[in-house]
């Protein structure tokens, strides 16, 4: 059996630094972001019986109002031996036991793994077939996956014996984590081959921007109100909330102390005027766009194609091989709102990852029934 205690930040740091399935939400600058939106954290580890580090989790704690009792959340975690010899309850019973301590009656995660993925081409043929036989309110789960993981099929089933919770939803968007990513897979490619592998419009609204003189730069944080004014202009557009600037002043800090490659702010320009920008997070190995604008759909602005390689380039040259889109909407009807989004990603070559989604478990099992019926409640 495990022992889970905390960490140091160092140690914890030099742990999820080599571990496989590391990613930004679990580093300790996105702790320290979170901060200032009244969560609290732990760096926790597991311990074998010889005291060595084995695992190890960012948990964010929020306090329910009113009583001395909190929610945990791991967001893209835990960092643990998810395909090893040890049955999975052996990882979580000491877990549980430990924020029984924190007065934690209730923890949601969503582990870092793929149960099953999609090709663009493979979306592209489906779409075409189901829009030849007229169909409707279809989605990318209609369509056969290129491929599914069996192990990560066998992990949620261990995970439902144990008592754990799956949060059921057909919408990537209705989790506080996006269900469904689109990832470029680098590895073994060079930047040439990546390119001839885009949809050809894309490569010709690259050299459409490049003829129209639109230049991509690296901005700094004075010029975040400029990328700011261009994500409120989006979410209007949109019809969708956004954070407000002192938050993304804090979040550029926040990461840049942590290391300087952590974040990064990408603009399309054409002489003074901004075009697209966009907001980049890395860890090695895998580089993340956060959030990005545009003045137009980013369809109809060559600009936003010609940023995107150019941040596909610069995370290729700093050793990454995985370049993260971000969340996709599952819907794939072009009806839908949400298609051009996706249809623009789609050209660029990569994979839809179905990610194992959210999952609750009642660590108090009468105060997280109650504390679920009041907030079901509360949505009606």
């Amino acid at each position: 059996m495990f022992k889970v205690d905390l960490v140091s930040r160092h140690d914890y740091l030099n742990f999820i630094a080599k571990h496989p399935y590391r990613n930004f939400y679990q580093y300790p600058s996105w702790a320290d972001l979170k901060t200032e939106w009244k969560w609290t954290y732990d760096y926790i580890g597991w311990f074998s019986s010889s005291d060595v580090l084995v695992g190890c989790a960012l948990i964010l704690y929020r306090k329910v109002p009113g009583i001395n009792k909190h929610l945990a959340y791991i967001p893209r975690g835990p960092l643990i031996d998810w395909f090893g010899q040890i049955p999975i309850h052996q990882w979580f019973d000491p877990l549980f036991q430990y924020l029984k301590t924190k007065q934690v009656f209730s923890l949601k995660m969503d582990p870092p793994l793929t149960r099953q993925k999609w090709s663009s081409k493979n979306i592209a043929s489906g779409r075409q077939e189901f829009q030849s036989y007229g169909l409707s309110n279809k989605r990318i789960t209609d369509i056969s996956s290129d491929v599914i993981y069996n192990g990560v099929e066998y992990i949620g089933q261990e995970l439902d014996k144990m008592g754990w919770r799956k949060w059921m939803t057909q919408e990537s968007f209705d989790t506080v984590q996006p269900t469904f990513v689109y990832r470029l897979n680098m590895k073994g490619k060079s930047l040439n081959q990546l390119f001839v592998d885009f949809d050809p419009l894309v490569q010709d609204q690259i050299r459409k921007a490049d003829d129209e003189g639109i230049q991509i730069s690296e901005g700094d944080e004075s010029e975040l109100v400029h990328f700011h004014d261009l994500l409120r202009s989006t979410a209007k557009r949109e019809q969708s909330e956004v954070r407000t600037l002192q938050y993304f002043n804090t979040m550029f800090q926040s990461l840049k102390m942590e290391d300087v490659s952590r974040i990064r702010l990408y603009f399309a320009k054409k002489q003074d005027q901004y075009l697209s920008a966009a907001l980049t997070v890395r860890v090695d190995g895998h580089f993340w766009e956060l959030y990005s604008a545009c003045t137009s759909y980013e369809a109809h602005e060559p600009g936003s194609y010609l940023m995107r390689w150019k941040m596909i380039q610069d995370a290729y040259a700093l050793g990454d091989r995985t370049y993260d889109f971000q969340g996709v909407h599952n819907q794939i009807d072009e009806e839908h709102a949400a298609d051009p989004i996706l249809q623009y990603k789609l050209g660029f070559g990569g994979e839809v990852h179905e990610l194992m989604g959210e999952w609750d478990f009642p660590v108090m099992p009468m105060l997280h029934w109650a504390f679920d019926m009041y907030m079901k409640k509360g949505k009606k």
